[in-house]
């Protein structure tokens, strides 16, 4: 199996989410099972299947954390003082074109979300940003077209 990169506050995310899963929620549907169970007739009984539905969701996400935390090569950003874009950068970009000023931080892929702008490192716009400088421009083809952003500000925090 590969590793791959992670921050260590996105570990500690997927870390928090496991032991949620494990301690709590996995012990909270066996329970739900078994009072669905007293209830009889199991062939008709939806509380007894929308709980059986759940712990398979909930044993497949399990399975799926307990993978990925083998597998993570934990990054610590802070320690990547640098004057280039590195993984774990926090990027401030301003679109050449608009003047709109936005900041992504480029992390691994399955801790991006784009709402709290971190971004994947094998996003299109984080692949065009790898090893930049304050300063350099750079051109991101995406659906809608190519854009140029200008680098303002990089930083590891």
């Amino acid at each position: 199996m590969e590793k791959f990169p992670i921050t260590a506050q996105g570990y500690t995310r997927m870390e928090a989410e496991l032991k949620q899963l494990k301690s709590v929620d996995r012990p909270a549907i066996i329970a739900a099972i078994s009072e669905a169970r007293a209830h009889g007739d199991l062939s008709e009984n939806a509380e007894y299947a929308a709980a059986k539905e759940k712990q398979s969701f909930i044993e497949g996400r399990i399975g799926e954390l307990e993978a990925r935390v083998s597998r993570a090569d934990v990054i610590d950003v802070t320690s990547l003082k640098n004057d280039t874009i590195k993984f774990g950068a926090s990027v401030t970009l301003e679109d050449v074109e608009s003047g709109d000023k936005i900041t992504y931080q480029i992390v691994g892929e399955y801790e991006a979300e784009i709402k709290e702008n971190k971004i994947s490192i094998t996003a299109p716009i984080a692949r065009a940003l790898i090893n930049k400088k304050v300063g350099d421009t750079v051109e991101v083809k995406t659906p809608k077209g190519s854009k140029e952003y200008e680098v303002l500000n990089i930083q590891y925090k």
